[in-house]
Order: structure tokens, then sequence, then C-alpha cells
């Protein structure tokens, strides 16, 4: 071996080791991403583990490569853990995205040309639900329906009327920026009547889901895809649920269909966080979540946020910024200036472009990973508002972003 192999990243590579240790420093400010989550330090070691060295291509006691009798290990474990968790009949744990995930239940039961019914993206919905400039939409047509403009909720008869029309083989459910719960069941109706195949796409709830804080799609959806992050607070990385009717067609959609060989240190990652979703502790971090969500909701509302919809029932709220006349992408910069970090997000009936948007997403899986509760919600919505307010004030954003790191500091995320 040469002196590389046993160096140590700030030896080897001192820019790359540069901005890791940025990362760090930059991670330890409020960060209300709604996509986003702080994953253990347990599941960074599997992700950083020797199971990275190991090609895998296919499935647990069938692969296609000697020597992996102990990725087999840890692939099972992933996938009787999830099981256990969701209590889904067949699981994959192989995908590396959550929109490879959508690509293979597609590949699994579409032909090219099939209609998708999905949520419009400007609404709360997807690129990978059947969006023109995403493969899902370049192979498949999508067909899309939206949120009701007087409620900006999901109206059952709305959607029911639109899957008539429009007949789909598919129905997406499940979505990146729609602050109520899912009718999962309604849903499971609707595709029975249109004689449609049901997925949810639970990426960005499946963790309230294991906590039993948002109801479940396993009895209505014939497939459920995942990212692992998120609320599951696990690496980056997806996974496929199913009917044990689609098992044979989901696992050859994923490998050879879609997929070389699986990434092993990241299922072992998830396996290690599955685990950890089975405790009760991290089933009481989730319920917190949806608290916090709601008391950080309820006091935008109170010092005249005008919230999508009018709250949330999950882990994240959609705030309109018309009538603050700040745009999105001006927000999003002021609220960095002041060492808070969420994302511009269109608004449903959005005038504005999506590279600049009338709103902004706000999500509070990582601060309440860190173990903040209701009532720093206050302030964090106080600061909100007051940076939103006098997004020009220099001042203002000096003295909140002060504040901020004093706030952090008693809820560390390195040790």
């Amino acid at each position: 071996m040469d002196d590389l192999f046993y160096a140590s990243l700030k030896d080897v590579d001192r820019d790359v080791f540069d901005a890791v240790s940025s990362e760090e420093v930059r991670q330890e400010g409020i960060n209300l991403i709604a996509s986003e989550s702080l994953t253990s330090k347990a599941v960074r070691e599997a992700c950083a583990s020797v199971m990275t060295n190991k090609y895998a291509e296919g499935y647990p006691r069938k692969r296609y490569y000697g020597g992996c009798e102990n990725v087999d290990v840890v692939e099972e474990l992933a996938i009787e853990r999830a099981k256990k968790i969701f209590g889904a009949e067949h699981v994959n744990v192989q995908p590396h995205s959550g929109t490879q995930a959508n690509l293979a239940v597609y590949l699994a039961v579409l032909q090219p040309g099939d209609k998708i019914l999905s949520m419009e993206l400007s609404h709360g919905g997807h690129l990978s639900h059947g969006y023109k400039i995403n493969e899902s939409g370049k192979i498949y047509r999508g067909e899309f329906y939206t949120v009701n403009k007087e409620s900006g909720m999901l109206d059952y008869n709305e959607v029911l009327a639109r899957a008539k029309e429009v007949k789909p083989k598919i129905i997406v459910c499940g979505y990146s920026a729609y602050p109520r719960t899912v009718p999962f069941k309604e849903f499971g109706e609707i595709a029975e009547e249109v004689g449609a195949y049901l997925m949810a796409d639970i990426a960005h709830i499946a963790g309230l889901i294991g906590a039993n804080v948002h109801p479940s799609p396993v009895a209505y959806a014939d497939f459920i895809t995942t990212t692992t992050h998120k609320t599951l607070m696990g690496p980056r990385g997806a996974m496929i649920m199913c009917k044990e009717e689609y098992a044979k067609d989901i696992d050859r959609a994923v490998f050879p269909g879609t997929q070389g060989g699986p990434f092993m240190n990241v299922i072992a990652a998830k396996a290690v966080c599955f685990k950890e979703n089975l405790t009760q502790k991290r089933r009481n971090m989730n319920a917190q979540i949806v608290k916090n969500a709601k008391s950080l909701a309820n006091k935008l509302t109170t010092i005249g946020f005008n919230l999508v919809s009018g709250g949330t029932d999950n882990h994240l709220m959609l705030a309109d910024l018309t009538n603050k006349n700040l745009t999105g992408k001006d927000a999003e910069a002021a609220l960095q200036a002041a060492g808070i970090t969420l994302n511009k997000n269109t608004v449903p009936y959005d005038k504005q472009s999506p590279f600049v948007t009338s709103g902004v997403r706000i999500g509070t899986p990582c601060v309440t990973v860190r173990g903040m509760n209701e009532g720093d919600m206050d302030k964090i919505a106080t600061w909100i508002s007051d940076v939103i307010e006098n997004p020009s004030d220099e001042n203002m954003r000096s003295k909140i972003k002060s504040e901020v790191a004093e706030l952090c500091a008693k809820y560390p995320v390195y040790k």
C-alpha cells in the first residue's frame, strides 16, 4: 500500500477537508429546509464504512459477485426493519434516490406513452411525477390535478373528476410541498374507480408515518416510494414498498432495469436508520417535528403571514409572501444573511417564475432533531418576520444573526 491509502482527508486533500469543515460550521445555524434532516453518528459511520468497497449486483443470496455474505446481512436487516416500521409486504432498499425509485415503479407497470396523474409541480408535486422536463414526463404522459384555489387543499371530488377525464394508468399521491394530511384512503378509492394503479410517494412524511403521526398508505397503495433521508433521518437514498404480487416486477425494475450495483455502505446506513426509527425515542422526535411545525405555523399566522391552506398538519408550511411585497428569492437571501436557511418555493397559482417564486417553504426536522421546542419556534417566527418586514436592514440582520447563534449554541449539532 502506498502512503495515500492510510492518510487522512486533511492530509490528502485540504481543499475538500476545508469545505467539509466549513459545512459543519454552516449546519450549526438554523436550518428550516423541509427536505433536509440530520443523520446520527451511527448512520454516518455506516456510510463511511468498508461496505463502500463491495460490489453486490443482484439481491441477497442471489448475487452476481462472490464475497457478499456480509453485505447480504445488512441488506436483509434493512428489508426486515423497513417491513416492521411500515407493515409492508415487500421492500426493495436498493434505489439510489427517490426519483430512481419512482422511475423503477413506472418501468415495472407502465408502457411508454401511458398516463401518469399527479399533482401539478407548482402546487407541491415533484419533477419525477411526470413533469415534462424529467425523464418520467418524456417517456410517459404526465397529467395533473391541483389544489383547490380557495382552500389551498386537495379536493376529493376535483381529483376524482380529473381522474375520470384523464383515465390514467397510475395515480401518484404524496408530495414535496403540501402542508396537509394526504388522504390515502380517498386516493385508493379514486384509483379503484378508474382502474388505475396507486403510487404513494411518501419521501417527505415517511418518518411521520412510521411514528403514527400521519396516516399510512400501505392498505391503499399498490406501490410506495420514499427517500431515506428527510424525516426518516437516514442516509441519502430511497426504497420501494409494494404488495407481494408486484415484488418480482419491482425487483427486476430496480436491478437490472434502472440500476447496476447497489451502494452497500448506504444500505448499511439505511439498516441503522430503520433500527433508530423503530425506537420510541425516534417516534417521539417525529411527533415533536409536527408539534414544532404547528407551533411555528400558528405564530407566523398570528403575526401576519399568509400560509397556504392556513397552516400545516405535517413537518412543513408554505408562506405566500405576496402580502409582504417580497419574492421568495429575496426572502431566502435576506434570511440566509441572518443565519436562517430555507428555500424559495412556488405557491399554488403562483404568478412568479420558479426561479423567483412568491413564497418560501419552511420545515422543522433539522431544528427538532437538535432539541428545539415550541418556545424556540416562537423566537424563530419572530426573526423570520423581522427580516422579511425589513429585508434591507443590515443592522437588524446582524443583530438577529447574533441571536440565532446564541440559540443554536444551546443545541449544538456536532459536539
